[in-house]
């Protein structure tokens, strides 16, 4: 039997945790001490604290990162040295996650000073304000939405998105490996992590240990990328469909000519599915293409079944129409 999925929504990270994950590509540096690093993250999105360095607090967003752009160094530069300072140490008094000053700038010592001292770690950026908020915030939306585990295998095939389903014994992994030799790409084998982002779109990846590589029964863990090359492996990739693979006897259940669609739901989304029949000498690997051909089809507005289905409907009404 299928493995339940467990779902999970962060609601904080650390700022440690965040800084060690996405300072590659956020370029950032830690310019202060790590005293803040415990410091949590509660949402996921930046805030510039601009009229809180002028004195307004009312509507502060302090559970969120704060970027000291060009518009706030200027501000505390045009005020004297004792009140820049005392703006800035009501700003580090609010319980903030951390302070993040963009375009390579530094601040001076006694600003940093304060901030150390609140326990609050101070990062640089070398990227311009703006492009550093829309980076981050794509980066934290990640990081807080909501994630599921789901058992099976996700593929990209000709740019569809396919978890592939069934109970042990259905073929799964040989027929990904089916897949692999027709160009497909493997994102995760077995364990699959699903995030929504944004309830726009679930996004697969695999854990990280076991990135590239899949399990094949009698042969073992096998690396993918290297057996097949650096293309048919992908870190991430939205979901667009899910293939069920199930047994030969459960034939006869199934709905053959597909005018009713399925989907499944997950983490709030509705996903298009499908049911395959398992059976000697069928090629599921060129089944599901098939079905990803289709499912493009779809998106683009064309359904084979249901295009079949109103010219029968035409046919019988014409061929009704010439009896009277």
């Amino acid at each position: 039997m299928p493995r339940r999925s467990s779902i999970s929504k962060p609601t904080s990270i650390k700022v440690g945790s965040f800084f060690e994950r996405h300072r590659v590509g956020l370029a950032m540096e830690l310019v202060g001490t790590d005293c803040g690093f415990d410091r949590e993250i509660l949402e996921p999105t930046i805030n510039r604290p601009g009229l809180a360095l002028s004195g307004f607090y009312k509507y502060f967003a302090l559970h969120r990162i704060q970027v000291i752009g060009q518009a706030e160094r200027s501000y505390l530069r045009h005020l004297s040295e004792a009140n820049s300072e005392k703006r800035f140490h009501d700003l580090c008094r609010q319980r903030i996650p951390c302070i993040v000053v963009s375009r390579g700038q530094d601040l001076n010592d006694a600003l940093l000073g304060i901030a150390n001292e609140a326990g609050i770690s101070v990062f640089q950026t070398s990227m311009v304000t703006m492009n550093y908020i829309n980076s981050a915030t794509v980066r934290l939306d990640w990081e807080f939405a909501p994630v599921t585990t789901q058992h099976g295998c996700m593929v990209d095939v000709m740019g569809i998105g396919i978890l592939i389903q069934g109970e042990s014994g259905t073929g799964k992994s040989e027929t990904v490996l089916g897949l692999l030799r027709r160009g497909s790409s493997l994102v995760a084998d077995d364990t699959v992590r699903i995030r929504n982002i944004e309830d726009r779109e679930l996004i697969a990846t695999a854990p990280m240990l076991g990135r590239s590589h899949m399990e094949v029964r009698g042969l073992g863990i096998i690396n993918v990328a290297a057996l097949f090359g650096v293309g048919t492996f992908r870190t991430e990739k939205r979901l667009d469909l899910v293939v069920t693979l199930r047994k030969e006897t459960e034939m006869n259940e199934m709905e053959r000519v597909g005018v009713d669609r399925r989907s499944v739901e997950i983490l709030g989304l509705s996903i298009p599915a499908i049911e395959l029949p398992v059976a000697a000498g069928r090629d599921m690997a060129q089944l599901i293409e098939v079905a990803a051909l289709d499912q493009k089809l779809k998106a683009l507005g064309h359904d084979s079944a249901v295009e079949f289905n109103k010219k029968l409907l035409k046919r019988m009404h014409d061929e009704r129409k010439s009896m009277f």
